[in-house]
């Protein structure tokens, strides 16, 4: 069965809990570890969405779809490849991505996140899965100039790491098979990207599993899967919109 997990503000407090229609079933406890479903239920638009979990660790993805590495003349990695976006750049849905103060353009890149459930540690492939609790929307924005700018250390955290350049949600989905999944991107109402989970170099339980050899993977941490063909920069005002059936859409401005 899908659920859709979602974490909100109503009056002053932080929620919560699961989609119900147009009303959210509230939850106590550990959304993580075995929640306590109550009896009480806020309407969806009485709330304010906030991102659906505070990550202790952003981990994106780069170059693991064979489409992007092909258009950009790539070898398929032999590893996963990945940076660390830091949690002064979460962003939650309808929120401002803020165009930093360099110069250089802003680009979205749309993109499948994992949401790990369970503390993980050099767990192989076939468990792998045990250690998902769910999926979300993501953008991971990018100001790609930033990345080659001095030859002599490639700026890939600065690049991406901005503040509100990593915006996530609304809600986590449980219950999808992620292989499945098609991630379609629009700016200003115009799709940009549309493309299959499926054309991942390194799928879902191999990205888990590979990368718990190198650091422990905490529940709520986040896996960004990498995107592929169709990133583009963004102008000011600009509506960005991440949209992956089975999970919801993701919509943020670039002011």
């Amino acid at each position: 069965m899908i659920r859709h997990w979602i974490r909100f503000q109503h009056l002053d407090t932080v929620r919560f809990g699961t989609i119900e229609g147009d009303k959210i079933r509230i939850f106590k406890g550990d959304m993580f570890d075995s929640p306590h479903r109550t009896d009480l239920a806020v309407k969806l638009d009485e709330v304010d969405v906030l991102t659906p979990v505070v990550p202790g660790k952003v981990l994106a993805m780069w170059n693991n779809f064979h489409a992007l590495g092909q258009k950009l003349g790539l070898a398929p990695p032999s590893e996963p490849l990945y940076l660390m976006k830091p949690p002064t750049s979460y962003l939650a849905p309808g929120g401002t991505i803020r165009k930093p103060l360099c110069e250089g353009k802003v680009a979205f890149e749309g993109e499948l996140a994992i949401v790990i459930g369970r503390r993980c540690t050099a767990v192989p492939v076939e468990d792998a899965p045990d250690y998902v609790f769910g999926y979300t929307c993501a953008n991971d924005v990018t100001v790609g100039e930033i990345i080659g700018r001095d030859p002599t250390f490639p700026q890939w955290v600065r690049a991406k790491g901005f503040d509100t350049f990593c915006p996530f949600g609304p809600v986590i989905a449980t219950g999808l098979d992620p292989a499945m999944l098609v991630v379609r991107t629009t700016l200003n109402g115009e799709v940009r990207q549309d493309y299959p989970i499926n054309d991942m170099v390194f799928p879902v339980a191999e990205l888990v599993s590979r990368i718990s050899q190198d650091m422990t993977l905490e529940p709520g941490d986040l896996l960004l899967c990498g995107t592929s063909v169709g990133v583009g920069s963004m102008r000011l005002g600009s509506v960005i919109e991440v949209e992956i059936d089975g999970i919801g859409k993701l919509v943020n401005q670039f002011e």
